[in-house]
């Protein structure tokens, strides 16, 4: 029997699917969301957390862009 479960599947560049998997290994075993690493740059998550990974992602950006002194 195959069993299916409802997910988003996600592809970036290995930094970004670094930072991603580290927000998921910070959560509790209870809300970690990774349901599978495909390989360094796809993964299979679980459909409520993509809302929560790119504001996750929005944040990691602004704290890391670089604004030009006035």
């Amino acid at each position: 029997m195959v069993n299916a479960i409802k997910g988003l599947f996600i592809s970036c560049d290995v930094p970004m699917a670094q930072f991603i998997a580290s927000l998921n290994a910070s959560l509790p075993p209870s809300q970690k969301f990774i349901i599978h690493m495909l390989d360094n740059t796809h993964m299979f998550v679980q459909a409520h957390a993509g809302e929560m990974i790119r504001n996750k992602i929005s944040e990691f950006r602004d704290l890391n862009s670089y604004e030009k002194p006035a």
